[in-house]
């Protein structure tokens, strides 16, 4: 489920309130006692240690940090030579709609490259598939991004982002992966 507009086009976190700039890192978390932190208690839309074992999980972090700017869960879907964007979302400190306030801008964009660029080194040229949390912000990404509404299955909406709008948010979005994982 997405819960995020791609608020602003800049390559790494900008913070709202002064306009610095932050670098950011990507580190893949696996150990599920770090996710439960992870919550509805705390923010998080759902409890992220509870996602099934073939769920990749990867944060978005201030570089030289382990400050968690947004989570982003992704599965391989090999039928589809597609990456599904499982779960999606920025930290509570940036989610605008749930607590009215954001810390930073740029978080929901970089979500988006993770997931593309994890599809480009699947072999799956950047296809990424996803499902909005609801029909405004499914009309969002249709209009903004191309996006192809998919047939639903669980959720009616569901959308594709094809390689080639997604390498452009690639090319905007700049992270490092590091080597760390939790």
């Amino acid at each position: 489920m997405i819960t995020f507009k791609i608020d602003e086009f800049t390559p790494c976190l900008k913070k709202v309130e002064t306009g610095e700039i932050f670098d950011t890192e990507v580190v893949r978390i696996k150990r599920k006692s770090f996710l439960g932190k992870f919550n509805q208690k705390t923010g998080w839309y759902v409890n992220w240690s509870k996602f099934p074992e073939e769920t990749e999980i990867y944060a978005l972090v201030l570089k030289g940090t382990m400050d968690i700017q947004g989570l982003v869960a992704i599965q391989y879907d090999k039928e589809a030579q597609a990456v599904y964007v499982l779960w999606g979302c920025t930290s509570p400190d940036n989610n605008i709609w749930e607590y009215g306030r954001k810390k930073y801008e740029g978080v929901g964009g970089h979500l988006f490259a993770i997931a593309s660029d994890l599809s480009v080194k699947a072999g799956y040229d950047g296809f990424v598939y996803a499902e909005a949390m609801d029909e405004d912000l499914l009309n969002y990404y249709i209009k903004e991004f191309g996006a192809l509404p998919l047939p639903p299955v669980n959720n009616p909406y569901r959308f594709m982002i094809s390689d080639d709008m997604t390498a452009k948010i690639r090319e905007v979005y700049t992270y490092e992966w590091t080597d760390e994982e939790i």
